[in-house]
């Protein structure tokens, strides 16, 4: 039993691969997978838009930051000068940190610049690939449906193919009939001829063909009595003769 299941298994999985095989199309195929590349090409774009808009929003925060550093190194400067060394040094305090920051926001810039460097190079690369595959997918598409066509002109021309092999059992089946039909009409003209078969076209009935048949014998009875005359007649005529 676990054979059996197993070569049925093995038959519906072949049957399913032949149907599916006929289905595919390989320009449709072809067409999706190049779809599917623009999709991923798109997405690293996308990428890099978003990197970029990242690095320039630190940017304007670091641009505003270092604002804050002059600010701050002033209101120092201003407030030692009068007089008030604590607010200078809560300033100078505070500037430092800025710069700590400003410190930590570099880093941040360069590290999404090289992340946006790599990616347009990646993108560069997946661009070359995918417009090499765009190129080669054109050409297969053209080469399957040249083929495709030389096939179908082959099937047509010798015809092996599926369209071709139905005419030409129809054709084989209307020269059968018509065979069949011409000896069924010559054998029924043939048992006509013969008697065999009434003539439905004929006009004489069973009685004409018999008063027929006896006007023939009648005739055969005279020829042959004269025969007999002559034959009588002549035979004394040759005795004499010897």
């Amino acid at each position: 039993m676990p054979g059996l299941m197993s070569r049925a298994s093995t038959i519906v999985k072949a049957k399913l691969s032949k149907l599916l095989d006929r289905a595919e199309d390989p320009g449709e195929t072809l067409d999706y997978s190049y779809e599917q590349q623009l999709v991923l090409l798109q997405n690293v774009k996308r990428g890099i838009a978003d990197v970029a808009t990242a690095k320039k929003r630190l940017e304007l925060q670091t641009a505003q930051l270092e604002q804050s550093v002059v600010k701050l190194e002033t209101q120092a400067r201003d407030a030692l000068a009068a007089g008030r060394e604590d607010l200078a040094r809560q300033a100078l305090e505070r500037k430092a940190a800025v710069q700590a920051q400003l410190q930590g926001l570099d880093q941040q810039v360069q590290g999404l610049d090289a992340q946006q460097q790599k990616l347009v190079s990646s993108e560069k690369q997946l661009a070359a690939k995918v417009e090499a595959f765009r190129t080669e997918k054109e050409t297969i598409k053209a080469q399957y449906s040249a083929a495709e066509a030389q096939v179908r002109i082959g099937e047509a021309a010798t015809g092996i193919g599926e369209q071709m092999a139905d005419t030409g059992l129809a054709i084989q089946r209307a020269k059968d009939k018509t065979e069949q039909m011409t000896a069924r009409a010559s054998a029924i003209d043939e048992l006509t001829k013969s008697g065999a078969l009434d003539d439905l076209t004929s006009s004489s009935d069973a009685l004409d063909r018999e008063l027929a048949q006896m006007s023939q014998s009648g005739q055969v009875d005279k020829e042959l009595e004269a025969l007999k005359a002559e034959v009588g007649a002549g035979a004394p005529q040759k005795e004499l003769g010897e």
